[in-house]
């Protein structure tokens, strides 16, 4: 079954972002946790996430790919910014476990100059302080386009992340499809020898969900613009590939191109019609 959905706002909660996908002809969706600019986070509300997941349940919604907030940088060199995001990272897996069984994405972050090694020693630490045996949440590194310090841009980068983290069995990955062009994989000309080389560096099982997006910039330009479906560099033929190949069959595909509730649901309708099941 083909799921995908857009990245919406969660300002009116669970149950209005559910019903969202839905009329946006959506079956999973993401949002940010809390504010993505700041630190701020919605206050809970127990029976809006029980009529939420009755909905879930009802019409076959799901999954959710959580977006931690871009204020977060867990390779931060300074003490207190990750000691923020470690405060915050744990409490939003606190806050989803009131939803099991869904995804928590986040960017790896930015080494700032001390190195990509030592960006990638804090990653990991930071995780083996907040990860459980028992969470619901399965924790996805973003791959990212390598810009400046940002740790990602490589496959081997996020595989350093993971060799790291005692429970493994816990993270996945988050392929975004504007990122890793920026980052230099020909995913519109060699989509082939981009999963393969994913899955010998990672592992396909790894792969949970996809950021499904085009991009502004040419191939390795590490900039970072996402741009909408087939309006880009990657081009409308590469997306339909992407969306039919098939070692990406049941992974989530969440939009974050530039669009409003029309724009995405025109983009829906162009994927649905063009995957092939």
């Amino acid at each position: 079954m083909l799921r995908i959905g857009p990245h919406i706002s969660a300002s009116h909660g669970y149950l209005a972002m559910g019903r969202h996908a839905l009329d946006l002809g959506a079956n999973a969706f993401a949002f940010f946790t809390r504010n993505p600019r700041g630190g701020s986070a919605r206050q809970m509300d127990e029976e809006d996430v029980l009529a939420y997941r009755d909905l879930a349940a009802a019409r076959g919604v799901g999954p959710i790919v959580a977006h931690a907030a871009y204020t977060m940088n867990p390779a931060a060199e300074k003490e207190h910014l990750r000691a923020f995001t470690r405060e915050a990272m744990a409490d939003d897996l606190a806050r989803m476990a009131h939803t099991p069984g869904n995804l928590y994405n986040f960017h790896p972050g930015s080494h700032v100059g001390q190195g990509v090694e030592a960006g990638i020693d804090y990653i990991a630490a930071l995780l083996n302080g907040i990860l459980t045996a028992g969470q619901p949440t399965t924790v996805l590194l973003e791959t990212m386009t390598g810009k400046g310090s940002e740790i990602g841009g490589r496959f081997e980068e996020l595989r350093g992340i993971l060799d790291r983290v005692r429970l493994e069995n816990k993270l996945g990955v988050c392929l975004d499809t504007c990122h890793v062009w920026d980052a230099g994989y020909d995913i519109a000309g060699d989509l082939d020898g981009v999963l393969t080389e994913f899955d010998r560096v990672i592992g396909l099982s790894r792969l949970c969900a996809v950021h499904l997006n085009d991009s502004m910039n040419a191939r390795g330009s590490r900039k970072d613009r996402h741009a909408r479906l087939g309006e880009g560099a990657i081009g409308w033929e590469a997306i339909e590939r992407i969306v039919n190949h098939a070692a990406l069959k049941g992974v989530p595909f969440i939009l974050e191109t530039p669009n409003e509730d029309e724009g995405w649901m025109r983009e829906i309708r162009m994927v649905r019609e063009a995957y092939k099941g």
